[in-house]
Parts: C-alpha cells; sequence; structure tokens
C-alpha cells in the first residue's frame, strides 16, 4: 500500500475536468485507488465521488494507492496533480 499527501495547486480547484482527468487516469490501473479529505474517502475512478470532495485550491487530500500496479498508480495521479492539471501552465 502506497500513501501519498497530494495538494490542489490549480487556482479552480477540483472541478469537472480535473476530476474526469483523474478518473481518466486512475481507470488505467488495476490497483484501487482512493482519495481522502478530512474524514472522507473516495474511489478516484468515481468522478461523482471526486467531485463531492469539494476540493478547492490549495487542499491537501490524501492519495492511497493499493494493488498490483501500486507505484505506477500513485506516480501517475500524484503527477496529475504536481502539474496542476495541465492548467495554468506557462
Amino acid at each position: 500500500m502506497i500513501q501519498r499527501e497530494v495538494r490542489v495547486a490549480n487556482r479552480a480547484g477540483i472541478h469537472a475536468r480535473p476530476a474526469a482527468m483523474i478518473v481518466q487516469t486512475a481507470s488505467r490501473f488495476d490497483s484501487r485507488i482512493m482519495l481522502g479529505k478530512d474524514s472522507e474517502e473516495i474511489n478516484a475512478k468515481s468522478i461523482m465521488g471526486i467531485i463531492t470532495l469539494g476540493a478547492g485550491y490549495d487542499t491537501v487530500l490524501n492519495l492511497t494507492v493499493e494493488g498490483p500496479d501500486e507505484q505506477e498508480a500513485a506516480d501517475a495521479v500524484a503527477t496529475l496533480f504536481e502539474n496542476r492539471f495541465q492548467e495554468e501552465l506557462g
């Protein structure tokens, strides 16, 4: 099992487009991928779950990945956050 903290670095927070990017990325992997905020934890393969987290700018989320491809999955999802979901680049 891999656990990491990821920070929402894009000013708009996690809205529909970043949520879709997370789901698309997470769905490529067999591992169980969860995102947590406070006491709430959701499946990163669920777009509605991600949107309902209400993760705004500078929110820290807990990323938990468990399964056969957990390292690759954790790296891929964390990279989305680090790259600000390809928003505000430049």
